[in-house]
């Protein structure tokens, strides 16, 4: 199932956001929303990152918990995969930092309101707008590369098991 389903994720495209009509995309959007208030204190900039580092944090650190934890490498492989979906989740929200046209949360686009849009502010503070395709194509490539390394450990993991049966 995570094979067949990270293939497909694979083989999105950034153009129309395909990946945010995905299950996996309201998974992480309630850890990107949680990652602006756990970020809050370290002040505005912070706050603004904090959606997508919270979206990144969580599989991060349920893929550390189960590999030193609990020694779960299948699990951790798991997590690695999740990783890789929510960087390639990511990739069309970056993408649109300048165009604006993914409809937010709120109910409204980035062009309409720009000040909600994280990355069109992120990227602005930084000074790297005009870097928003290079960026997002960069990101999803990493979170592509990434989801062939989870399921290929997964897999190993798998093989291994299926030999010492």
């Amino acid at each position: 199932m995570f094979f067949s389903w990270g293939w497909s994720f694979i083989l999105m495209t950034l153009d129309g956001n395909q990946i945010g009509q995905s299950f996996m995309h309201n998974v992480n959007l309630v850890f990107h929303e949680a990652g602006h208030v756990i970020f809050r204190p370290f002040g505005e900039f912070m706050t603004v990152l904090g959606g997508s580092l919270g979206q990144l944090l969580m599989p991060t650190i349920v893929m550390i918990a189960l590999l030193w934890r609990n020694a779960d490498n299948f699990g951790a492989s798991l997590g690695l995969w999740w990783l890789a979906q929510s960087l390639m989740d990511l990739a069309p929200y970056i993408a649109d930092a300048r165009a604006g046209r993914l409809l937010l949360l709120g109910g409204v686009t980035g062009r309409e309101m720009p000040h909600m849009h994280d990355w069109h502010n992120i990227l602005s503070t930084v000074g790297c707008l005009q870097l928003d395709q290079r960026i997002a194509a960069a990101v999803d490539m990493c979170g592509q590369l990434l989801m062939l390394l989870g399921l290929a450990w997964g897999g190993y993991i798998l093989l291994l098991q299926y030999r010492n049966r």
